[in-house]
């Protein structure tokens, strides 16, 4: 297998995801961004299911295959029985709004 070529731009997101870890040792900035991934999450759920209504293409069909979606990628990120990192927490929150906001707007349907 053929090793990439180091680049500035790699290595510079390399280092801002440590120096984003380094940030978040203060559990008060851990939880604060941990909590905008939650909300993003749930505006980014509310927004999908609000313009597939619009256009009057959003059936269940459509939700499952969005569901599925999430968990599958949620699956490939997990580790089984590593500690998670800040970005797999920021995805599964993230995840968590973004499925707790379609299933407000599902409810709205009922």
């Amino acid at each position: 297998m053929r090793r990439l070529q180091s680049t500035r731009l790699q290595t510079q997101w390399g280092e801002a995801i440590h120096r984003l870890e380094d940030w978040t040792q203060n559990p008060w900035r851990r939880l604060s961004l941990l909590a905008i991934a939650l909300f993003s999450g749930f505006l980014l759920g509310s927004a999908v299911t609000s313009v597939a209504g619009v256009l009057s293409q959003m059936d269940p069909v459509a939700a499952l295959i969005v569901v599925l979606g999430t968990e599958l990628t949620m699956r490939r990120v997990r580790r089984s029985g590593a500690s998670r990192t800040l970005l797999e927490q920021l995805l599964d929150l993230s995840r968590i709004g973004f499925l707790y906001g379609l299933f407000l707007e599902a409810f709205k349907l009922i």
